[in-house]
C-alpha cells in the first residue's frame, strides 16, 4: 500500500488577506487528501528599518507575537469549521541575517511537510523589487512543493 500524496501541510500566514486565502485553500485540501495542517507565523523583529536610528526590537517582537497569537486564533477556527485537524506555532528567526522564507524552509523540514501552502500579493515591476518577496525566495529554496495562492 502506498503512503498517502499529502499528509500534512504547512500553512504560512502573516494575518493579511492573502493568507485567509490561503487559509481556505489549505483546509479544502486538507479535507480533500485528509491531512493534517500546522499553521505557522514567523516573528521576525529584525525586518524593519530603524526609525530615527532607533527601535527596541524586543518591544516590536512582543506586538509581532500577539499579531501571530490573533492570527493563529483564526486559523483554529476555520480548521475547526473545515474539520481538519491542525496544530498552530509561533516561529521566530534567528536574528538579522535570517529570512522568512530561511524559518519557514526549516520549520517545514522539521514537520516534514509534503506541501508549504502560503498566500502571496503578487506584486511586480518596482514595488516587487523594493518590498521583495517572502514567496519568491521561499519558491527558490523549498525541498517541497509550494502552493501559492494569489491575494
Amino acid at each position: 500500500m502506498t503512503k498517502p500524496v499529502c499528509r500534512k501541510i504547512l500553512l504560512a500566514v502573516d494575518g493579511s488577506d492573502c493568507a485567509r486565502r490561503a487559509t481556505r485553500e489549505a483546509v479544502a485540501l486538507a479535507a480533500l487528501a485528509h491531512a493534517r495542517v500546522h499553521a505557522v507565523y514567523v516573528v521576525h523583529k529584525w525586518g524593519l528599518a530603524p526609525y530615527a536610528g532607533y527601535y527596541d526590537p524586543e518591544a516590536l517582537g512582543k506586538v509581532l507575537h500577539e499579531d501571530g497569537r490573533l492570527a493563529l486564533d483564526e486559523v483554529r477556527w476555520a480548521m475547526t469549521a473545515g474539520q481538519v485537524s491542525c496544530s498552530v506555532e509561533i516561529c521566530e528567526t534567528s536574528g538579522k541575517s535570517d529570512s522568512i522564507a530561511q524559518c519557514l524552509e526549516r520549520c517545514a523540514k522539521m514537520q516534514e511537510a509534503d506541501l508549504v501552502a502560503m498566500g502571496t500579493h503578487g506584486r511586480r515591476g518596482v514595488s516587487r523589487a523594493v518590498l521583495g518577496s517572502v514567496a519568491e525566495q521561499l519558491l527558490r529554496i523549498s525541498t517541497c512543493p509550494v502552493l501559492l495562492v494569489r491575494g
